[in-house]
């Protein structure tokens, strides 16, 4: 992150002063929550095949709970949001990981496939609240003058998910089976709630915004520009990607270790992204964003020509990372600068319109890989690509607010 978010009133003034240590183990447990979320989320990607054996399916038909998942979470986020925007927010975070926990518990003993999307729809309901709160959230706790090292560390938790998260949730399912993956998260989600229900301080909602700030904030015409490159970025993402384990093993006939090692690399990248935009996104904020969607269209482009050469795929799985994770914190910010009345409102409706595109993206390509092949996924997402690329560069040219990062 670059710089400080602009807030209308002190992120502070409700919560009693503690020892900086303290504040900071706050904001390391709420950077804990972003990435066991991010881990349920996205961990089915590299268990989409173990889940098909199991229930006797096709992997590409079983790819609809990722969709069903985002479009959850994209229907709910707005209404769920002003539902809860009067509630203290510790309680609130302490209900939703025991809904979290519960919902898990009833993943790992899904008797059906039927039963499974059940419980994944208790888990998105969990999602859409949370990531419509997290980031101000973080803001208010931060230490005095660390709103952005705080946003930074949350994103760093976004990032271990898929550097961590995905790749030993992956490896768990190969050893002990899918079910103790999730099994596994939603137990160390009960501990995480008892920890934020003893650390954090009673949270008055503050600066949500209203149903009335809806139509308020479609009259920003940046912001609706930001909104739509979200959701065509993000599907062409995920286009891709949410079929890269079947792909790897089915198309590239690499074995499902590589197939591990891939996802952790691409998650390892997230990290080095994030650095890399902390370092250069105030200076060049629209170049970087621009450069980034290029390399995720072209690296899409790539994916079936590199098949089978394992130094060239993993080389394109890196900068596809770096590039996914520096567009995801220029969006973030981007929003956060645009909306600063309405912080809640406005990330709730990005959450939604971004789980638009993942369930889009995995629909798209699961439909595909029926039709045409999990071969041609790659390319099907460099579409998307290409599209949201001269959709941004419109975008940018039209509206100086969108070419910086403040």
């Amino acid at each position: 992150m670059i710089v400080e978010p602009s807030m209308t009133s002190s992120p502070q003034e409700d919560i009693p002063p503690v020892p900086r240590k303290v504040a900071w183990l706050r904001v390391l447990l709420l950077a804990i929550s972003a990435f066991i979320f991010n881990t349920t989320e996205f961990v089915p990607v590299g268990l989409l095949s173990d889940i098909a054996t199991s229930y006797q399916m096709k992997t590409a038909d079983v790819g609809i709970m990722l969709t069903i998942y985002a479009w959850c979470v994209a229907l709910l986020s707005l209404p769920l949001m002003l539902v809860t925007r009067n509630i203290e927010r510790r309680f609130l975070l302490v209900v939703l990981l025991i809904l979290f926990a519960i919902s898990h518990v009833l993943s790992a003993f899904a008797w059906d496939f039927n039963a499974l999307i059940a419980s994944r729809i208790g888990i998105a309901i969990t999602h859409a609240i949370f990531w419509s709160i997290n980031a101000s959230l973080v803001i208010r706790i931060a230490p005095m003058g660390k709103r952005t090292q705080a946003l930074s560390m949350l994103a760093t938790g976004t990032a271990l998910a898929m550097v961590l998260g995905v790749p030993i949730g992956r490896i768990i399912g190969q050893y002990l089976g899918w079910r103790a993956t999730f099994g596994l998260i939603g137990v160390s989600s009960f501990i995480l709630m008892i920890m934020l229900a003893r650390l954090l301080p009673k949270l008055h909602s503050e600066h949500t915004g209203s149903l009335k700030s809806v139509p308020e904030l479609f009259r920003r015409p940046p912001l609706v520009c930001l909104y739509l490159l979200v959701t065509i970025v993000v599907t062409a993402h995920y286009t891709a990607y949410s079929y890269i384990e079947p792909f790897i093993q089915a198309v590239a006939l690499q074995s499902a270790n590589f197939t591990t090692l891939l996802l952790l690399l691409f998650g390892g990248a997230g990290i080095f992204g994030s650095t890399l935009f902390s370092a250069l996104g105030k200076k060049f904020p629209s170049g970087l964003l621009l450069g980034a969607i290029f390399l995720i269209t072209l690296c899409m482009a790539l994916l079936y020509v590199t098949a089978g050469h394992n130094i060239e795929t993993i080389a394109l799985c890196v900068v596809w990372g770096i590039a996914m994770m520096m567009i995801n914190l220029a969006l973030q910010i981007r929003v956060l600068s645009l909306a600063p009345d309405a912080t809640d409102v406005a990330m709730s409706l990005m959450s939604g319109i971004y789980n638009i595109g993942i369930g889009a993206g995995a629909l798209l390509g699961g439909q595909i890989s029926n039709a045409l092949g999990l071969s041609v996924i790659g390319y099907a997402g460099a579409i998307f690509g290409l599209v949201s690329l001269l959709w941004c560069a419109w975008s940018l040219k039209r509206y100086p607010s969108l070419r910086s990062n403040q």
